[in-house]
């Protein structure tokens, strides 16, 4: 079963679309469209009748929607209704799954309390934004969140997990945990900057790994064809 990403373009370059149930990281520098990207995810399984998870460790509801209202795919009129669940990580209901940093509680508790509330929702889609602040709450404790990947892994639900990385070979434990790897670029070229996306691996899928065109328009991202690199 293929999950549809929303993304013109993006579903081609891994044959049809994410395999289904399975842990995904996008990565990429600041601004390159990770959040975009994985918005036009949530809102497409909103317009399916999925149920969407949207956990932010860094942005209230008000000011990603206010964000992507600027898009016509609908990510904001999405978050309106009753198939997107949005959790702020330091909102009250937040703090009951992460804690605060230095707050004495059972860190190795935050997997089971994210992944009961999962089941017990029926969540098909997740997007996660960002283990960069995810690691800060939970005091960069490396076993914790290996559990805490290894656990939405085994969920029914297909998982997008926002990574901020400038470098597309240093890797870490997200990424090797991960069934694909989605990366984000943006490079210079004579014209001047360029954005391209490329998958680095995909696991039960036959991909394109060749750096792709991405621009931003009214609709969101696009993703074109393969780019040319000069360095």
């Amino acid at each position: 079963m293929r999950v549809s990403s929303g993304v013109p373009g993006f579903d081609e370059v891994v044959d049809g679309g994410f395999p289904a149930d399975r842990l995904y990281v996008v990565s990429g520098p600041p601004g390159s469209g990770k959040t975009t990207f994985c918005s036009q995810f949530a809102a497409q399984g909103a317009r399916n009748g999925d149920d969407v998870l949207y956990v932010s460790m860094h942005e209230t509801k008000a000011g990603i929607k206010r964000d992507m209202g600027g898009y016509d795919f609908g990510f904001d009129r999405a978050l309106e209704t009753d198939r997107i669940t949005f959790l702020d990580s330091f909102s009250a209901d937040g703090r009951r799954f992460f804690g605060l940093p230095g707050e004495r509680r059972d860190r190795s508790g935050v997997a089971n309390r994210l992944t009961g509330f999962i089941n017990s929702r029926d969540i098909d889609r997740i997007v996660f934004d960002s283990t960069m602040l995810l690691r800060f709450l939970l005091d960069d404790d490396e076993d914790t969140m290996i559990q805490l990947l290894s656990s939405l892994k085994r969920t029914d639900a297909t998982t997008l997990l926002i990574s901020e990385m400038t470098d597309p070979s240093a890797y870490s434990e997200e990424h090797y945990l991960a069934h694909g790897v989605v990366f984000m670029h943006n490079y210079l070229e004579d014209d001047g900057m360029r954005r391209g996306l490329q998958v680095l691996k995909m696991r039960g899928a036959d991909i394109d790994t060749d750096i792709q065109d991405v621009e931003f328009t009214d609709g969101g991202l696009r993703v074109g064809g393969a780019a040319t690199v000069t360095h």
